[in-house]
């Protein structure tokens, strides 16, 4: 096949937008991305009964949030009806679809029937070959005719060749007794229509390729590329369900995971590069290709999912960093940083990325530059400010006061301080982090006091020294 890529999403709005849905959409992604072609979005919203404008905004956020971007206006399947029908009469004029009058009682007699003489329930319709002067005037569906001999071969990217003996495919049904078309014809239309190339899906949809084969080699189309990648499973190998933890993508914003730790997550959750786990947008758009897709069903590791977010934290530009904390905070209904708040979280950064997996894990390492004076301890903290502890901070205080405040300067004001003492630095770093941060497990404390600046720093140590008085 030659020609520009084109590659398509194409969801059904009928709630959120799931995480195989959201790797599906990555692969298709990265592979038109990674070649110059064109990513597509298709609403699949021909379930009208359960199709719903929220699910379709949901599942438009969860691309967002996954910086999956499309070409063009989203598409809706719906829309297209009256071309899908369209078709459907076409390939009926040519022969290669015919009137089907068969009720619904008489096929469940058919298959009723077959069962009993133990033979094949696929329906065959007695209007398959019947004369057009012979039709009476009453509903019918439109049946694609399929053939009755030889065989179906799926020439698959993932599973390899499949082969399926027509005799096992149904005259499926293109057009209901009401006119309106199915979903298996309207893919095939809207995908030839799209100019789709190559069509990566669930293999879940691997059978569903030979049935719409039937429609491209009867409409003269050129059957896309397939690749019908493997399921998602969840930690004990068994399909992915709630049990699991969280299905969708928006969950996961709200859980606190970076965008990108979740793209270059999902982008190996069944495909592979060598050895490489930690990779950017650019190298995994330049890497992916078909061949490195699995035909086994990943599974979910909840850790190694940590693990690349934190090192995609740690790799980010700061600005970027604050800006998806915000999108974090509004995901997960929690209050907005003030102006004050993102400043001193800017400035802070450096000294809180290199060891947080996701943004609550960040957040709590920054609660010494959120918080307001006077910092009230947690339980653990408070344990640390005993009397002894106060007063070592008191006498440390007057240290301080003409100090340069770099690191340089400040380290050595507190190697003296200990040293004069005669205590060791842990005595003395586990006091000065309860004071300045009200937590036991912080940033260095001199990275905290020179983020906070000097004035602040000798305030939170004074109040804390003075706790318990009167």
């Amino acid at each position: 096949m030659t020609g520009q890529v084109v590659t398509r999403f194409a969801p059904s709005p009928t709630g959120y937008l799931h995480i195989g849905g959201a790797r599906t959409a990555l692969f298709n992604w990265l592979f038109a991305r990674g070649r110059d072609g064109r990513f597509l979005l298709r609403i699949e919203d021909t379930d009208r009964e359960r199709s719903t404008p929220e699910a379709t905004a949901a599942i438009l956020k969860g691309l967002d949030w996954l910086g999956l971007d499309h070409d063009g206006e989203a598409i809706s399947q719906a829309a297209g009806a009256a071309r899908h029908a369209e078709v459907a009469h076409e390939l009926l004029a040519k022969g290669a679809a015919y009137k089907c009058f068969a009720t619904q009682d008489e096929i469940a007699a058919f298959r009723e029937a077959a069962k009993a003489e133990g033979k094949s329930t696929l329906f065959q319709s007695p209007w398959r070959d019947a004369d057009p002067a012979t039709q009476p005037d009453a509903p019918f569906v439109i049946r694609l005719k399929t053939p009755l001999e030889g065989t179906t071969v799926i020439d698959d990217q993932v599973q390899g060749k499949v082969t399926i003996r027509n005799d096992q495919l149904d005259d499926m049904i293109l057009l209901r007794s009401d006119g309106t078309p199915i979903y298996m014809l309207a893919v095939v239309v809207d995908d030839h229509d799209m100019g789709v190339t190559h069509v990566i899906r669930g293999d879940d949809h691997l059978n569903n390729a030979a049935r719409q084969m039937g429609i491209y080699t009867a409409m003269g189309w050129d059957v896309p590329v397939w690749a019908h990648i493997p399921l998602i499973h969840g930690p004990d190998g068994k399909k992915l369900s709630k049990r699991h933890g969280a299905l969708g993508v928006e969950e996961y914003q709200a859980m606190g995971y970076p965008s990108a730790g979740m793209r270059n997550y999902l982008a190996r959750l069944g495909w592979s590069h060598g050895d490489d786990e930690f990779f950017t947008d650019e190298q995994a758009q330049q890497w992916f290709g078909l061949d490195g897709i699995g035909k086994s069903p990943a599974r979910l590791d909840f850790k190694k999912l940590e693990n690349l977010c934190g090192q995609h934290i740690a790799a980010a530009d700061d600005a970027a960093l604050l800006h998806e904390i915000d999108a974090y905070l509004k995901a997960a209904e929690q209050p907005a940083l003030t102006s004050a708040q993102r400043d001193g979280l800017g400035r802070a950064m450096y000294c809180l990325k290199d060891r947080a997996k996701t943004f609550p894990q960040l957040l709590e390492k920054a609660e010494f530059i959120l918080a307001k004076s006077p910092i009230v301890p947690d339980e653990k903290a408070a344990g640390q400010l005993d009397a002894v502890s106060r007063g070592i901070l008191a006498a440390l205080t007057p240290q301080l006061q003409n100090a340069s405040w770099s690191r340089d300067e400040l380290e050595g004001v507190l190697s003296r301080f200990t040293e004069e003492n005669e205590l060791k630095f842990g005595k003395l770093a586990g006091p000065l982090r309860a004071a300045l941060a009200g937590r036991s497990v912080t940033p260095s404390v001199f990275d905290m006091m020179l983020v906070l600046g000097r004035d602040e720093t000798l305030v939170r140590l004074d109040q804390a020294a003075a706790i318990g008085k009167s």
